[in-house]
């Protein structure tokens, strides 16, 4: 197979685990007899200072023509001013618009020898294997007006929550798709007890239910999931839920792997690449980690699960997939851990943890 793959490194550690996935990526193609072009291209922080913009229109039109992009991070505190006109995270959610990228599945698997390394008791954490779909173009995020005014002389922000049914419908039927491979069980999640969108989305989800007897469908309420996910998190097999709920709720999930540098995404839509699969967006779901970035101890795991993510769905090459999920579990089995896993005891920095699962993909290390 011949790929066209564009590479956002974007800012703080996000050079760092990129170039890591990259070197994974490069080394399965070559034992499989694949050849991936990656192009490198500038977004977020690093895309301002050099641009004056988050998203260059190069870096937007190469996207569009790629078959999959993989992203690291985007952000940090040289252009961290919520008033500022151009803020890095425009870059982000630019693309996710731009490219039409509405469903975001974001995988929350507990390897067993971790067990230890989350705060909840471990017979809590028996049996987790969920996986959450976020909404990802609509919704408070991007709805309009969006604006601050002055009423009775004080000053008034306005952010305006907005879906459509075909926003909400074309997002569930990716859930309830997804389900039906897994345990074909699928929690949708609403505020409809207080929001008038949550109620329309709780009419098209359940509408959509009538497609896929085979899932078992539950509505909960985003207060009551996010208890649910630290009192019974094995409960959850596939998790529906719109744009913000899903941001913050996955945020809360992370807790259950050990560390948010574990956890991988990927950003689809129905856009076909060349090569007739979805288009995606794959980024690790930390931020930038400015407090660390550059020191070399960035945990590149979520970035190497994304890359598999990206293998799996825009490529279409499960086996490839498999073999970097396979070397990565095998690794932190063997106690391969960086700085965010291993508590007090010794760790190793980002460059051995390539190292470590590059081993275990059965091919000479690369220094």
């Amino acid at each position: 197979m011949e790929a066209n793959l564009v590479v956002l490194p974007g800012d703080g550690i996000g050079p760092e685990v990129v170039h890591v996935a990259c070197t994974v990526l490069l080394t399965v193609a070559e034992r499989f007899g694949h050849t991936f072009h990656i192009q490198e291209y500038p977004v977020g922080g690093c895309a301002i200072d050099g641009y004056g913009t988050a998203l260059p229109e190069a870096t937007l039109l190469a996207c569009q023509q790629s078959d999959a992009v993989l992203l690291g991070a985007v952000g940090g505190p040289k252009w961290d001013d919520p008033s500022a006109a151009v803020r890095p995270e425009q870059g982000l959610l630019g693309l996710r618009k731009h490219l039409d990228l509405f469903a975001n599945l974001r995988p929350v698997r507990l390897y067993p020898s971790l067990i230890n390394a989350s705060p909840l008791r471990p017979e809590r954490l028996q049996g987790v294997d969920l996986i959450v779909v976020r909404e990802l173009t609509a919704g408070i995020y991007f709805g309009e007006p969006r604006l601050r005014r002055s009423v009775d002389g004080e000053i008034q922000a306005i952010d305006t929550m907005s879906y459509k049914q075909s926003e909400v419908r074309r997002v569930a039927r990716t859930a309830f798709r997804l389900a039906s491979m897994r345990r074909g069980r699928l929690a949708s999640v609403d505020k409809a007890n207080v929001l008038e969108c949550s109620r329309l989305w709780r009419e098209v989800v359940s509408e959509v239910a009538g497609e896929f007897p085979d899932v078992t469908l539950e509505h909960v309420l985003v207060d009551a999931t996010a208890m649910y996910l630290i009192t019974r998190p094995a409960s959850f097999d596939v998790i529906l839920t719109e744009n913000m709920f899903g941001d913050i709720l996955t945020d809360e999930a992370s807790v259950l792997t050990g560390s948010m540098g574990s956890m991988p995404s990927a950003s689809l839509g129905e856009n076909r690449n060349q090569l007739g699969y979805p288009r995606g967006l794959y980024e690790p779901i930390h931020g930038s980690a400015p407090d660390i970035a550059g020191k070399g101890i960035a945990n590149p795991v979520g970035t190497l699960l994304s890359a598999a993510m990206l293998l799996r769905y825009s490529l279409g090459l499960e086996t490839e997939a498999l073999m970097i999920e396979t070397a990565v579990e095998k690794a932190i089995s063997d106690g391969c851990l960086t700085a965010d896993l291993a508590a007090n005891g010794p760790y190793l920095t980002t460059g051995q943890m390539a190292e470590a699962v590059l081993d275990r993909l059965g091919v000479p290390e690369t220094r």
